[in-house]
């Protein structure tokens, strides 16, 4: 039995904490804000055979982008083993990641869901989206890796969380847009639980408007602008950023900060996108990813 699934990375813009244990446990924290799923992501592939006196019953590894941590990936397959009697198999479970780990670009919750959807293909357990998305998102968060990730990739595309949570509650709005190209450069990972635990008051205050905002203008340029302001309000710009952001706003390229990262992304029309290729390639230090808005979301791939 095997099967493979792809889940879109995902980029937030601004966002805004909920953090306090609701009615429905893990199920209902997580985060409302803005942000996009592109191209790039993490496909899973599962591979389940006979245990054959193995110590343990899975392995894990990764190809592409390294990631040193199994957390979140052993929470999804201990989650999925609770479902049926499938002490006698062996699970071979490999993550090809093709966007860097650490840098905002909402790997582990890639990795979560495209796990999820893997494990119920292959298993056959025949879950409702929904509860393949619960799983990823408790994952997610039991492991402080992220808040709301899971549910914006699930859905995918250019997105505003309106509601927290996981699939099945949280709640998104989708904005269509002109067909736009992302770009972006990775420069250094940043903490996502450091701001958090920090910051929280700070973040609220300024996530939460910002979301009110956008639902009016439902436009990527005001997006862009806003990403820019949270940032450089919860200091997360470095002289580095700095620096970058100024040269392509002095060529009229509107960018914003990947959360938590540090990472500048540029979503522009097709047109402008030779232009902020060749500004990022002027700084060498950093991992330039050229790539489109993922519309789909998460699932599974054809075998």
């Amino acid at each position: 039995m095997e099967a493979t699934a792809f889940c879109p990375a995902h980029i937030t813009g601004f966002f805004k904490a909920y953090l306090e244990d609701g009615k429905n446990g893990l199920e209902s924290l997580g985060s409302m804000g803005a942000g996009f799923s592109i191209k790039h992501g993490v496909t899973t592939s599962v591979k389940i055979q006979k245990r054959n006196k193995q110590e343990s019953n899975f392995e894990i590894t990764t190809d592409g982008y390294k990631s040193d941590k199994t957390d979140v990936s052993e929470y999804v397959l201990n989650e999925f083993l609770k479902l049926g009697e499938f002490a006698a198999m062996y699970f071979v479970i490999e993550h090809s990641i093709s966007v860097p780990v650490g840098y905002g670009l909402g790997s582990s919750s890639a990795v979560a869901l495209s796990l999820s959807y893997a494990l119920d293909q292959a298993l056959q357990t025949k879950l409702e989206k929904s509860v393949i998305g619960k799983i990823a998102h408790n994952a997610e968060v039991s492991c402080k890796t992220g808040l709301g990730d899971v549910l914006a990739s699930y859905h995918g595309g250019f997105e505003i969380r309106i509601r927290p949570g996981a699939p099945g509650i949280g709640r998104v709005e989708k904005i269509t847009t002109e067909e736009i190209s992302v770009v972006m450069i990775c420069f250094a990972p940043i903490s996502t639980n450091k701001f958090i635990n920090e910051r929280l008051s700070q973040i609220n205050g300024l996530g939460g408007e910002m979301v009110s905002k956008l639902l009016e203008s439902r436009d990527y340029g005001h997006f862009q602008d806003m990403s820019l302001e949270f940032a450089r309000y919860v200091d997360v710009m470095t002289p580095r950023m700095q620096g970058l952001v100024e040269e392509l706003s002095r060529n009229n390229i509107k960018c914003g900060i990947a959360l938590f990262g540090e990472t500048v992304f540029s979503m522009v029309p097709r047109t402008k996108e030779s232009k902020v290729l060749e500004i990022l390639q002027r700084y060498p230090d950093g991992i330039i990813i050229r790539s489109e808005l993922d519309d789909d979301g998460a699932r599974v791939l054809n075998n």
